[in-house]
Parts: C-alpha cells; structure tokens; sequence
C-alpha cells in the first residue's frame, strides 16, 4: 500500500487527493487541515437563508482540464454560471464597463467550498480537520509529521504541502530532514510574495439595481481592490435582497489588519456606497468580515529547488507554485502534483 500525506485541505490538495486515489487504488490518503473547514481561501459561510463566498469570488474557466472535472468528472449538481460581467473603477470611484469576456464564473448554490468537499467525497481519503502540523521529519527514505498536540502520523511514501508559501517555508525551516536541496528549498518558497485582503461582507434588504456582478479596481489606488454581489450568484440570496463582498487592497488591508473590525466595515460600506452610487450601502443591515494574511501570491516561485524535492517524495502544490492567484490554477497544479505523486514522475 502506497502511503501519502497532505498538509492542508485547498482546492490543490483535493485534486491531487483526487487524482492519486483513481490512480492509485491501493493509495491511503491522509489529510491534516488546521481550519474546521475545507478548499482553503475558496471558503463559504451561510447566515439564515444566504450563502456566500467570502475569499475566492468564483471558478474561471481557464484550464481544459480543470473544465472537464468540474462539469463531466464530478457531480455537476448545483453548480451556477455567473452571468452579468465585470466592471471596472479608478482612484476617483468612477464605474466603466471592462472587458467582454465568453470565460464562465463558476460557483454552487452551495458555495465554492463544493469543490474540495466533492473531489474529497470522491476518494477514500481520511481527512483530520482541527489539525494543525507543526512538524515533518524525514524518517530513512520516508516522511512523519506531528501535530500541534504531539501526536505522530505516517510514516508515508509521499507528503504533499498546500499551505501558502510563507506557511509552507515555516514548515520547512523547522522540518528535521537533513538534504542539500532543504536550504535552496526555503528560500525559494519563502521568497514569494503575498497580498493581504481585509474583507466585509453587507447585507442589504433590498435589490441594486446595476447592470454588473463584480468591480475591479484596475489603477490599484483606490482603497477597495474588489466589490461584488453574491445576489447574482443563484441560490445565495434571496429575491429582493442585496449582500455584497468588499475586498481592500493589500496596503488598506495591511495598515488596518488589527484595527477594530467594526470601524473596517463601516469604512469599506461607505467605500462601497461611493463607488456603486448608492447612499444606502453605508448602511448594512448585516456584516460579516475576514481578513486574509496571505490571500494572493502576487509573483511565482524558483521551481528548480520544487521539483528537486520530489526526488524525496516532498511535494509542493498551490496557486503559488503555479504562479497564478487563481482557484483555477490551484486545481489544475493539484492534478499535476498528483499524477506526478501517482505515476512517480
């Protein structure tokens, strides 16, 4: 039986799951998540009757393959189309149509984190949510990990890390595995950078009117990077009621990280009712918020130091090492991982 470990539950490390449980049919597939939940910053959370994504907006549909498991391979059931487009805003707040684009915006009425639960249900992967990984060691030619409580799993033939890179380097640094790829390995790895997002999320009980789901900030000057409506997002909201997701940039959200969450979502509602036009928005009649610390690689990572880990069943996965800040990309990175994991490649 072929043993493989996974530190971390993201939309990358349930394709690979994926993958290596269908290729490998003797595989035992151990996952350890730090969070209650799965799919990483591809999070959803309801309240009453909505349901809303509060870190990654939606699926594209950039990657054929990636396509091909969301709607042939896997149960397709639930999932939505976004069809109003995406529009554009600059420093002064004003509002311009962006480009047009045939690309689908996927999610579920269930929410995005459909996608880790589903791939996952499709494998017979033990999952430890709560479960945080402090410690990997190289044990011979094989690997262990400890959790923060102590406790030791493996030894495995292959560890897999989601986490994000900073997260990942960490791991590293502290790893007891003595390799002349190790040193390399951490400074590629913590070498990349991260955008932070602070995020609020508003209710409204009643309907915009607007001709947009999403707006970009594009000049990257204004204090929100991001504004878009979950109405339009089937199954989330109900009719007749508005809840928004307001993302800061990365320099609002990093001088205002610790700051009193109440007084960062009064000041992204009013941003938000600046730039819709809409004096209402100031006033939510429900928030939520999240702040992401490491949200968004904002540049890729050195894949020599990568792919010379593999050679001791060490694997790397993620939207960073795809170089591309984008659900899309994690997944697709997953399967690569995977099948490398699989097929010893």
């Amino acid at each position: 039986m072929t043993h493989i470990g996974i530190v971390g539950a993201g939309a990358g490390a349930a394709a690979a799951a994926f993958t290596v449980d269908g290729a490998v049919p003797d595989a035992d597939v151990t996952v350890f998540e730090k969070s209650g939940g799965l799919c990483g910053r591809a999070a959803t959370r309801r309240h009453g009757d909505l349901t809303y994504d509060y870190g990654a907006n939606y699926l594209k549909s950039d990657d054929e393959r990636v396509v091909d498991l969301i709607t042939e391979t896997v149960d397709d059931e639930g999932l939505v189309d976004i069809s109003q487009p995406i529009h554009v805003f600059d420093a002064d707040g004003a509002v311009s149509p962006g480009r047009d684009s045939d690309e689908h915006k996927w999610s579920y009425r269930q929410g995005l984190t459909q996608i880790a639960k589903r791939l996952f249900g499709e494998t017979d992967a033990t999952v430890h949510r709560r479960t945080r990984i402090e410690t990997l060691r190289r044990v011979d030619d094989r690997w262990e990990v400890d959790d923060a409580d102590g406790a030791t799993y493996g030894p495995f033939d292959a560890l897999l890390l989601n986490p994000p890179a900073p997260q990942t380097a960490d791991l590293l640094r502290s790893a007891e595995w003595e390799s002349p790829v190790r040193e390399a390995l951490v400074d590629a790895v913590g070498d990349v950078p991260y955008r932070t997002i602070w995020t609020a999320v508003l209710h409204y009980p009643f309907a915009l009117d607007v001709p947009y789901y999403g707006l970009v900030n594009t000049d990257k000057a204004h204090p929100v990077g991001w504004l878009s409506r979950e109405e339009c997002k089937s199954g989330h909201v109900p009719d007749g009621e508005s809840l928004l997701v307001v993302q800061a940039n990365h320099e609002w959200s990093v001088d205002r990280y610790d700051a009193d969450p109440a007084e960062n979502v009064a000041a992204l509602a009013g941003h938000a009712a600046d730039i819709v036009g809409d004096e209402r928005l100031a006033d939510p009649a429900w928030t939520d918020h999240q702040g992401w610390r490491y949200a968004q690689p904002e540049g890729g990572v050195d894949r020599g130091p990568i792919d010379s880990a593999r050679r001791e069943g060490l694997y790397l996965l993620g939207d960073w090492v795809a170089g591309e800040a984008r659900l899309h990309a994690a997944l697709a990175n997953g399967l690569d991982v995977g099948e490398r994991v699989a097929y010893g490649i």
